[in-house]
């Protein structure tokens, strides 16, 4: 089977691509602005134009910049005399950036779908680079059949092809998470120049791509002091204490070389996105994001005073936007978000959230997988360090050493994974699965490793065994997610009932980002008895453009109930019904226990309300 995998692997490469290509791009052309899209497109035309990060800071530029570059072709109104871009806006720092999306898309006559489709198809081929890299890095350490059964894990994931079409960081952040580990252990086995400037240049980019890098920063730290420890050199004088604590001294000068490489590539690149920045904008946003006033925050007023040191001069004034950036998401985690979780509406962390929604929207057969894989890691784990009670600590101290030295790669990664996991479980911003799609490429990488570590353990024979399993699990996942089509933003496997039943155990962009509402437009068309509607939509979409003169807005508060159609929107539903603040009278609980008259995509519920049905209402 080996020699078979061995001799095509490019053309199953190739038609593992060609699927991942084709439905990411019909569903950035056929799926609405989600919810976060507006401020980020938006943001990402003002970057590359005007040069200047006052719109959507709380992430870095490197994502918004890749979608804002095909926007440079197709000339675009945007008007920087707008209230969005002067600052007169009550809170322009927040609503700034939501007022200049809508505007690009929606208000200043341009084509909003022509400036969705191109600005995702930056993020479609990015995730198309991933999964070659995933292969690629699966192969290095496992063979062919690893890198093939890496690539079909991550290709075939319905939450990534959900998600690898928007224009948000969540992509961005799991592709140049995979990059700069790569390389930094690549630096760590053989720590030359060309390796610290890979290195630097990676972690720089991953850096630019989303703020939660810094949970990679201790691992990157832990790997740079322990494996100079461990390391076996080729003399036994090499090995002395005295000559490992100079390898572990080097080893931190290098580390510190690559760090500085990598705020180099951060400078270069926010300086390119904030030349036409003037210092008074950046005191604007140091005060605004950090304000002294009524501070008693030490931390607070140590961050003002360092972003204005910095702001002082033009050549530091690029790092000011990225410290400003780092503060902002802080303050976000700490504030928390408002989620529906499986019956319950808050805006604290539900601790049980990522556990769960990870067991409910990765595919059954990935989970398989997975499991055994983790089984069987913790199976060569245990036997390594078996040991008689008597030799306990000077064996396993020896064992330790020797897994360290030889599966360097495996323990940096689980360990960033073990981190990765407590942090989101334990951080209060419970509002999607995606915020997990930093560890997902290493989970791949490391799944296929194991199960084809297994298999060749088994030898000819065994391996021809469980060849037969492993092939159905990998046909059902296939099968499973090309049927799953369109709705793979929404996918939940089989336990929570599929992509249509997701919404009731978790929603946001779990479930329902806006993606839905040009569905709603062709459903519409095929109801021509449906002469006005009541839409309560959540997402980017502008119900307007898109719609027509056939709606009217609704809310969950609103009263009287009225006969007649109805569209909301899953996310709206189930956080109206679950939220214990609201009354009967300000929320839809009139609703549940309403069949849906249809369901528009997945995200968005028909209703139509009888004379009879407000008699049971009242």
């Amino acid at each position: 089977m080996e020699k078979i995998l061995r001799k095509n692997y490019k053309i199953i490469i190739f038609l593992t691509l060609a699927f991942m290509a084709v439905v990411s791009v019909l569903n950035a052309r056929n799926d609405s602005a989600i919810f976060d899209e507006t401020a980020h497109i938006g943001a990402a035309y003002s970057y590359v134009t005007q040069h200047e990060i006052r719109l959507n800071p709380e992430h870095p530029p490197l994502i918004k910049d890749l979608s804002g570059i095909p926007l440079l072709f197709q000339n675009l109104n945007f008007e920087t005399s707008q209230p969005f871009w002067d600052g007169s806006l009550p809170n322009k720092w927040d609503e700034g950036q939501w007022a200049a999306g809508r505007h690009l898309l929606y208000q200043a006559g341009n084509n909003p779908d022509k400036i969705i489709f191109w600005a995702r198809l930056p993020i479609v081929l990015l995730s198309l680079i991933l999964g070659l890299f995933i292969f690629r890095w699966a192969r290095e350490k496992a063979g062919i059949l690893a890198g093939l059964l890496a690539l079909v894990l991550y290709a075939f994931d319905p939450n990534i092809l959900g998600h690898n079409h928007f224009v948000t960081t969540d992509l961005g952040i799991a592709a140049f998470m995979t990059f700069s580990f790569y390389y930094y252990l690549r630096f760590i086995k053989k720590p030359n120049w060309k390796n610290i400037l890979l290195a630097g240049f990676f972690l720089g980019l991953l850096m630019l791509a989303k703020f939660s890098f810094i949970i990679a920063l201790p691992i990157f730290a832990l790997i740079t002091i322990v494996y100079p420890l461990v390391k076996l050199n080729r003399h036994q004088i090499e090995n002395a204490p005295g000559v490992k604590m100079k390898n572990l001294g080097e080893y931190i000068g290098k580390g510190a070389l690559v760090f500085l490489v990598s705020l180099f590539v951060v400078w270069l690149v926010y300086a390119g996105n904030t030349f036409n920045m003037q210092r008074s904008t950046v005191s604007e946003t140091i005060e605004a994001n950090f304000p002294l006033k009524n501070s008693g925050n030490i931390k607070e007023l140590y961050t003002n005073k360092t972003l204005h040191w910095l702001n002082n001069n033009s050549l530091t004034r690029p790092l000011t936007e990225f410290g400003i950036g780092i503060g902002y998401v802080f303050r976000r985690v700490a504030g928390g978000n408002g989620a529906y979780f499986m019956g319950q509406v808050s805006s604290s962390a539900f601790r049980s959230y990522f556990p769960m929604v990870f067991l409910m929207k990765e595919p059954l057969p990935s989970l398989f997988l997975m499991l055994f894989a983790l089984l069987f890691a913790l199976a060569k784990f245990t036997k390594t360090f078996a040991s008689s009670f008597g030799n306990f600590f000077k064996n396993n101290w020896r064992n330790i050493r020797h897994y360290l030295r030889t599966s360097s790669m495996e323990s940096f990664l689980f360990s960033f994974i073990a981190l990765y996991s407590y942090v989101s479980i334990t951080g209060n911003l419970n509002i999607g699965f995606r915020h997990l799609f930093p560890i997902l490429p290493f989970i791949y990488i490391l799944t296929a490793k194991n199960v084809v570590g297994f298999l060749r353990k088994k030898g000819r024979q065994g391996a021809a065994a469980f060849a037969p399993a492993l092939f159905i699990l990998l046909a059902l996942l296939t099968v499973k997610t090309v049927l799953a089509y369109p709705s793979y933003m929404s996918y939940f496997n089989e336990t929570a009932g599929g992509p249509k039943y997701g919404y009731r155990y978790a929603t946001d962009s779990n479930a329902d980002w806006g993606q839905d509402l040009k569905r709603l437009k062709i459903f519409l068309a095929d109801h021509p008895e449906i002469d006005k509607i009541r839409i309560d939509y959540f997402g980017g979409g502008d119900i307007k453009y898109y719609i027509g003169g056939k709606y009217l807005i609704w809310w969950d508060s609103k009263r009287p109930v009225e006969p007649g159609w109805y569209a909301i929107s899953t996310n709206f539903l189930m956080g109206s019904i679950y939220d214990k603040t609201k009354n009967d009278e300000s929320s839809y609980r009139w609703l549940a226990n309403k069949k849906p008259f249809s369901q528009v995509g997945t995200s968005i519920l028909i209703y139509n309300i009888s004379g009879e049905d407000l008699k049971n209402i009242r």
